[in-house]
């Protein structure tokens, strides 16, 4: 006999989790002492928030493919989950929120901490549950574990009443996860697909998605480079594409280039996989035509659910991304010119101006991409500091980015302390905003007690600086509540344990570094890019501006 909680960590093991994020919490403390036995085979990485073990769960999922595991208490805990789940459901990343529930005996009764779960996150994750019957664990977690990983990937909430832990069972814990092949293209749908490539003056790709294998990324690379087609990335996941193919031409995300625009407005057929067609990889859905898209569109996913959820397709293709570029065979009609365009166009981005601030982050961002290590995992948050990971860094097949589709601040930092959890051994450098980084800075904390520090780069200007931008196009000369007063970030890092820097020239930037690669325990480096070097005519938007200038050239 065996008690729910010790069920459920038993069958998490067999399906092959090693790592769960958390707080703890008198909800689930029967999860918690099951815990205790799995120390080294399956451990529990303590954080600091709720909100930024929720982040590091989503950041695993879209980092491994492998659902990453939440451990939070009822109320309070959930709710403070809920921007991990959010981002962890618009990610497409697998994720198991694990919560604990008030006793079946008080449900209902709005006892203390009391929430349902089904009702408050049946629209912001991919299922809902709760487990009544402690026999039933299995069951049920089996099928969450498939939920989670397949079809479109999402996050799965899994409500734990507290009695229903505590009581004894003599059910038979999971023995290892179902193993659940990608559905597969039809061939007369490969030949349409094939077809309509084949009759097309300007084919476009546009990928994405991250539930990529190593396989599934080197045969689609092979059928794009045959083929002579260039490639588009969907917002933040240009990490899913080799960079350096001569097809690849940029990504389509936030502050998108207008080359970028361009290929896909004037794009005949759209070979798009693997996607769900969010608001900015269609520049707020103005660059295909709601339903019906004056584009040929071929819309490849794994689930039925996308497939013309938003624009009606041309040819729908229900596969896996893996599955269905395996299947490609090349196609030839001539491109080259239009590829060769295009590739020169986002070459031609990372040509910029100086930058008006005391660090120069064209400069800096140049030089990590001489200096990083072709498997360099890169995380950001959210705020217009995002243009330097996000459209001046070049991913090669190994390179990751861990960036939030839905616009979370605060989860850079998270994202790269689960990285280094996960890759100890592999460099982690996270971009944060000075606003940003406060999100989430406590798990500086997380980062020094599990023993995984990245280096952090704070891109400080002492403003919110993306809605000053929006403020000062909207309202001129009238600043409101975009103002920060910030701490010593260089004290207060050092106080976490990691090396810590204050960097304001670009000059020293090197150096500094070079510093924090060298440190073992991790390092913050605190960048002075202040709009102070503005002239008195000069906006904040416009510093913004300068840096995308170069990638408006049509």
């Amino acid at each position: 006999m065996r008690n729910g909680g010790q069920l459920l960590v038993e069958s998490l093991v067999a399906l092959g989790a090693t790592k769960g994020f958390g707080v703890p919490g008198e909800s689930y403390l029967a999860v918690l002492d099951a815990l205790h036995d799995t120390q080294g085979q399956f451990d529990f990485v303590l954080c600091r928030n709720e909100g930024g073990a929720a982040f590091m769960a989503a950041a695993w999922g879209k980092l491994m493919g492998q659902p990453g595991l939440c451990f939070v208490t009822r109320g309070p805990g959930v709710t403070n989950a809920s921007i991990g789940i959010h981002t962890a459901m618009q990610d497409s990343a697998p994720m198991l929120c694990f919560v604990g529930q008030v006793g079946t005996d008080m449900r209902g009764r709005e006892a203390f901490q009391e929430i349902d779960y089904r009702a408050v996150f049946g629209s912001m994750a991919k299922w809902a549950v709760e487990i009544d019957d402690v026999n039933r664990i299995p069951e049920i977690l089996g099928r969450a574990w498939v939920t989670a990983t397949t079809g479109r990937p999402g996050p799965v909430v899994i409500a734990l009443p507290e009695d229903m832990l505590t009581s004894l069972t003599d059910a038979v814990p999971l023995t290892g996860p179902a193993r659940i092949g990608e559905p597969a293209a039809e061939p007369e749908a490969l030949e349409a697909a094939r077809a309509m490539l084949v009759g097309a003056a300007r084919p476009l790709i546009l990928v994405g998605g991250c539930n990529w294998t190593a396989a599934g990324k080197t045969a689609l690379q092979g059928f794009a480079e045959t083929s002579d087609i260039p490639v588009v990335a969907a917002f933040r996941y240009q990490d899913q594409f080799d960079n350096h193919s001569p097809v690849y031409a940029g990504e389509a995300g936030v502050g998108m280039p207008a080359n970028v625009k361009r290929l896909i407005r004037e794009a005949d057929v759209i070979l798009a996989i693997n996607i769900r067609f969010g608001e900015m990889t269609t520049d707020g859905y103005t660059l295909l035509s709601v339903p019906v898209p004056v584009q040929k569109l071929i819309h490849v996913h794994a689930s039925d659910r996308e497939i013309g959820k938003i624009y009606q397709p041309a040819l729908g293709i229900q596969a896996g991304p893996n599955a269905f570029a395996a299947a490609l065979t090349p196609v030839h009609g001539g491109w080259a010119a239009w590829r060769a365009q295009a590739r020169a166009e986002w070459e031609a981005s990372f040509d910029l101006p100086p930058q008006p601030s005391p660090v120069d982050m064209g400069l800096v961002t140049a030089h990590l991409r001489d200096v990083l290590p072709a498997d360099a995992i890169l995380t950001n948050g959210a705020g217009n500091f995002t243009v330097w990971p996000n459209k001046f860094f070049k991913f090669g097949p190994k390179a990751r980015l861990l960036a939030p589709q839905s616009g979370a601040m605060g989860y850079g930092l998270p994202a790269a302390v689960a990285a280094k959890v996960a890759f100890p051994d592999r460099t982690v450098i996270c971009f944060a905003g000075d606003g940003d980084f406060q999100m989430t800075c406590q798990e500086l904390g997380t980062a020094m007690q599990a023993g995984a520090q990245p280096i952090v780069l704070i891109l400080n200007n002492g403003i919110y600086g993306t809605i000053r931008a929006h403020q000062e196009r909207n309202y001129p000369a009238r600043v409101s509540g975009t103002t920060l007063q910030n701490p010593d970030f260089v004290k207060l890092a050092q106080s976490y344990g990691c090396h810590a820097e204050r960097v304001e020239r670009t000059e020293d930037f090197p150096a500094a570094f070079a510093r924090a690669l060298a440190s073992r325990t991790g390092a913050v480096l605190d960048l002075d890019i202040s709009p102070e070097a503005l002239t008195p005519r000069q906006t904040l938007s416009q510093m913004r501006d300068a840096a995308l200038a170069a990638k408006d050239r049509t």
